[in-house]
């Protein structure tokens, strides 16, 4: 018998509301905090979150917060579901009132430009060590979409103490939401984070009207590019042949339903930047990533093309059909060498 719980899910957008259906599922009492008092309002008396997850009906144990304080009362475990770059804001609001170590629980996926830290990082510096006992990430290839309609999903869990993962594992896993364990944290960190930036080239490769030749290179040299410089900040290769590497990358690179897709889509067709993200509405990781990975590159001397050419594209005005020409008129190599770690 699972033990029932009570989780503070920090973020009421699309992913942080089905997280919150999959945990209410399993019996859980889910705090869902969120900003927007109209929002939480329409939680809690119409049981919908119609702006993120149209015509998805939640759980009556899902209740809605927009005290931060009250939503974490006398909890154990939250699962952070905001972005990015809003995770140090709602950190520094926890510590202004938290007292007790708490279980964070990471949904993020990104990495943040100049520090250049991946998530785990980011509350370990803003978060002092006595309020947070572990820190999870979980993290693959997972269209709120389908997990709100308890489509079949895998994901995966990691942390530096696998005793708490496990304990996550069992907090979400049931027969629509399967969760694995993987040691490799800055793997599954990075891997999550890095396929954003793939999936925008993939985005913008569909708007240009390439086919899917073109798309399968992408994704292919992409996950050699992640490899690189993944095992270079120490991850394990292995694990950028798993969920969060190439799984994430098939699911974020093919689907509509990925943000990153369709802002590199509206690139694709002549937007300009500032014009996709008016159009997104939400948060669009890869931008900020792309930024992140092109200074790590620089950091870690890793050659990586295609996220140079989209930096180049994104914050230097390029030109996407010239970006694409530059990758495929390369100085020829041999496909294994490139592939050597």
């Amino acid at each position: 018998m699972r033990r029932a719980e009570t989780v503070a899910v920090v973020g009421a957008g699309s992913w942080g509301t089905a997280l919150s259906i999959v945990l209410a599922d399993n019996g859980h009492e889910v705090r869902l905090w969120g900003h927007k008092s109209n929002q939480i309002e329409e939680i809690n008396q119409e049981h919908s979150n119609k702006k993120y997850l149209p015509d998805v009906h939640l759980p009556e144990n899902i209740v809605g917060y927009t005290s931060l304080e009250d939503a974490l009362s006398g909890l154990e475990i939250i699962v952070l579901a905001v972005p990015t770059k809003a995770i140090r804001e709602v950190l520094g609001k926890i510590k202004e009132f938290q007292k007790h170590p708490l279980t964070i629980v990471h949904v993020s996926k990104g990495i943040e430009p100049q520090s250049l830290m991946r998530v785990s990082e980011m509350i370990e510096e803003e978060l002092p060590s006595n309020l947070y006992d572990s820190i999870v990430v979980l993290s693959g290839p997972s269209h709120a979409e389908e997990v709100s309609l308890r489509q079949p999903t895998t994901v995966t869990v990691s942390s530096e103490n696998m005793a708490a993962a496990e304990r996550i594992q069992d907090l979400f896993i049931n027969q629509h939401f399967r969760v694995y364990t993987n040691p490799d944290l800055i793997g599954v960190e990075i891997g999550g984070a890095l396929k954003n930036i793939i999936a925008l080239a993939a985005g913008i490769s569909d708007g240009l009207g390439y086919g899917d030749n073109a798309k399968a290179a992408l994704m292919t040299r992409g996950i050699a590019e992640i490899s690189r410089l993944g095992f270079k900040m120490g991850a394990n290769v292995l694990t950028f042949a798993g969920l969060t590497g190439i799984g994430d990358l098939i699911v974020t690179c093919t689907s509509v339903h990925s943000r990153n897709w369709r802002a590199g889509n509206l690139l694709g067709q002549g937007k300009t930047l500032q014009e996709v993200l008016d159009n997104m509405g939400m948060v669009v990781e890869g931008v900020r990533t792309t930024k992140a990975a092109w200074q790590l590159a620089k950091k870690y001397e890793v050659n990586m093309p295609i996220t140079n050419a989209l930096y180049q594209l994104l914050f230097n005005d390029g030109d996407a059909r010239d970006a694409v020409d530059h990758l495929m008129g390369r100085v020829k190599t041999n496909e294994m060498e490139d592939l050597t770690i």
